[in-house]
This record gives C-alpha cells, structure tokens and sequence, in this order.
C-alpha cells in the first residue's frame, strides 16, 4: 500500500467515526498547523491598537513562548493591557463570546480580568484581537495553598448563575479552532492529532499507538452531568491564575463556556499529584475539595465518573504532544500525563474520601 493510499484509509476511517463526510475529515486532520499557528507581528498590531483606540502604545511583548498571539502592550497614558491577536482560523463570533464572558464575569463580581474597552474585539488582518487589562500579580504559592486558592475560584465559577452570555459551549482546550466547545471537543482533537500522523508511526509503535487511539474513542467526556460555567483550563499558573493586588485573579477564557463542570474540576485534581512521585497528594485533593464545597457539592455521579473524566484533558495533551514528536522526528517522552493508569483511580477515591471527610 502506497502512502498516499493509507492516507486515504486513515481519512475515511476518521470520517467514519467522527460522523464527517470525507471532505470535512481531510480538512480535519491535514490543515491542523495552519489553523493553530500564527505568530502576528507586534508592530503591526501596535500600529492597529493606536489606530483604533487612540491610545499611546510604546511595545508589544509576547507573554508566552506557547501562545505566539498574545502580547504585553506597553503604553505612556495608562496601564498595561494584554492583546490577543488569535489565529484567523478563529471566528470572530467566539472572540466576541470572550467578551461577552467576561463581562458576565465582571456583572457578577468575580476576579477575572477585564475588558479594556466597551468594543474589546477587533479585526486585524484577518484576525480577531481581543484587548483585556494586564493583570500586575505573582504566581500563586505552591502546594496546598494553591490548590485551595484554585478550587475556590472554580466553586465560585461553578455557582455563577446560568446566563445568556455565558451559554456557549465551553471546557475544552481549543487550540484547533475547530475543535472548540464542550469537553468532547478535546477527545476529537485528540483523535485527529493521532490520525494526523497515522501513517508516520514506526512499526515498533504501532501496538501503543493503537491503544491510546482506543483510549481516545472510548474516555468518558462527562456528558449529561450537571453543567456550569467553566473556566476550562485553570489548573496551570502562572499562565492562566495569578495573585493581584486585589487577591486571586483567573484569566486566559478563550476555553470557558457551559459543559460539565465536574471537567474542570477533574483536571484541577488530577494535578494534586501529577508532578509528585505519581501518587495522590491527600493534602492538595483536601485543600481543593474544602475550597470547592463551600460553593457546590458534587453528585454521587459525577464523584463516580471522576476518574474517567480526568482522562479527557490528559489524553488531549499526550495527542497533542504526540503530534509534535511525530512530526519532529524525535522520541515521544510525555506519557506521564496518562500513566500510571492506577493513578487516576486513587485520586479519584482519594478525592470521594476528602469529600465524605472534609
């Protein structure tokens, strides 16, 4: 068989198992650089900030070496903001679902960042840019304290009340634009990450990757669980939760939306113990689960289902991960997010124990 051929077999099978016609499955899988990439230029938007805002922008920064669209924008007549000029494969209509979050969150009193402007969406050059004001603030501490300081923000987040602004669907990653929305999102990006790179495996990895693109089909993506807002991704601070001035602030929405809110606070759990010796961490799944509670008390199934669901973030990013090493020609050496496996089932009790407890 000639790779063109498995390629092809690879893009009819992803058809049939995602519901896609063949078309839609070949743009699924064999366009994903394109949409996730984009590295904007900081003059560039500068020069379009000050166009459209009539502010006195000095310096664009990039703040992260993993989102290449996002900048620091330095200015001589006020404080900071944060521009995010997201990649053009990104509607305009989920940019402005952002804002609209983010004003819900403001309407509500609860510490995220803010808007910069009324009209805080804008296009440039294809893309739409969201400016927010820059949070001045330090990493949170380590430790329980910062998992206490975590589950409080999401119980906070979780008790919000449902609202026309915050109704899109939310919880997964959605670094494909195509793949944005409910945490059933992140298992299908997963799935088209692997299909990507099919017919690249070596043969010596074949067996493994076959089970882990079983994984993928077959995880547990929380639906029909009670739904809030989600945050989507909370757990990592520096890059997504700080400590201002004004105490703990969340930010980085481009995953929140309503879904199952036991994702959120599954993959804020599975990171009590994920960089330990893999093992739970009684005193961090504690201090989040105390936090938490004052806030909501989960059901007897999500507290059942939590050990699948931690699964879904996780398996997203060893796809993710395994895309990159495949495509880079090096070995794949991020399989702790997935492994042990009996790691997530001991959280998981160790998690119903704090509650039954705490």
């Amino acid at each position: 068989m000639t790779k063109d051929a498995r390629f092809k077999r690879v893009v009819r099978r992803h058809a049939e198992e995602t519901g896609q016609r063949y078309t839609a499955a070949l743009a699924d899988i064999d366009g994903l650089s394109s949409r996730m990439d984009h590295e904007p230029a900081g003059d560039r938007l500068l020069d379009h900030l000050r166009d459209r805002y009539g502010i006195d922008a000095t310096t664009a920064t990039r703040l992260s070496v993993h989102k290449t669209y996002v900048f620091r924008i330095d200015r001589n007549d006020g404080a900071p903001w944060v521009a995010r000029a997201f990649p053009p494969a990104r509607s305009r209509a989920r940019v402005e679902g952002d804002a609209a979050i983010l004003r819900f969150l403001e309407q509500h009193g609860y510490p995220a960042e803010r808007a910069a402007a009324d009209d805080a969406v804008t296009d440039l050059d294809g893309s739409s840019v969201l400016v927010t004001r820059f949070i001045d603030g330090t990493p949170l501490p380590e430790g329980p304290a910062k998992f206490a300081i975590m589950g409080e923000l999401l119980g906070r987040l979780h008790a919000l009340p449902a609202g026309a602004a915050a109704s899109r669907p939310g919880g997964a990653s959605g670094e494909d634009p195509r793949h944005e929305g409910a945490p059933r999102q992140d298992l299908l990006a997963a799935l088209a990450f692997l299909d990507a790179v099919d017919s690249k495996v070596p043969p010596v990895e074949r067996e493994r990757f076959e089970q882990l693109r079983s994984k993928v089909r077959s995880t547990d993506d929380g639906a029909g669980l009670p739904e809030a807002l989600l945050h989507g991704n909370l757990l990592h601070s520096p890059d997504h939760a700080l400590v201002s001035a004004e105490g703990p602030m969340a930010f980085n929405w481009k995953a929140s939306g309503r879904g199952p809110r036991l994702a959120d606070l599954a993959y804020l759990l599975w990171g009590t113990g994920a960089w330990n010796p893999r093992r739970p961490d009684q005193e961090c799944i504690d201090a989040a689960v105390s936090a938490y509670r004052r806030h909501v008390e989960p059901t007897a199934e999500e507290l059942d289902r939590l050990a699948d669901i931690m699964f879904v973030r996780t398996l997203y990013l060893v796809c993710f991960g395994y895309r990159r090493a495949v495509e880079s020609g090096v070995p794949f050496d991020e399989w702790f997010f997935i492994e042990p496996a009996d790691y997530y089932t001991a959280t998981a009790e160790a998690t119903r124990a704090a509650f039954r407890r705490v």
